[in-house]
């Protein structure tokens, strides 16, 4: 069983990493093999869904990597935590906020990701 905090350090690894075999690796220890990823721009169910979406974010935005900025909160194997996009400059494409679900054997089962703030009242 993985702890959260490998689970959240090898699925943020895989977002940095550019080699799909090694990105393979990573999601071995974080995602679920049947595992669902939807954020506004993608909908993926499974291992090899997700790293190949992730690949094609690394084609999209050469340089580009994706930083978890916080800490995760968990209740009832249920998570959220916050992240962003820093372009190959530097500068802060985007940010959001993913709540997820964790399997039993700790590896992540569904990610919803939103991109930006909330949308105001």
């Amino acid at each position: 069983m993985t702890s959260l905090i490998e689970t959240l350090t090898a699925y943020g690894q895989a977002w940095h990493e550019n080699d799909a075999s090694k990105r393979m690796t990573l999601l071995d220890t974080a995602w679920a093999e049947d595992g669902i990823y939807q954020d506004p721009s993608a909908d993926v169910r499974g291992r090899q869904a997700l790293c190949d979406h992730i690949g094609g974010v690394h084609d999209s935005f050469p340089g580009a990597r994706v930083e978890i900025t916080s800490g995760a909160d968990m209740h009832h194997g249920k998570i959220r935590f916050f992240w962003r996009m820093v372009l190959e400059d530097g500068s802060v494409a985007i940010e959001g906020t993913d709540f997820g679900e964790i399997a039993p054997d700790g590896r992540l089962s569904k990610i919803i990701g939103f991109f930006g703030s909330p949308p105001v009242l």
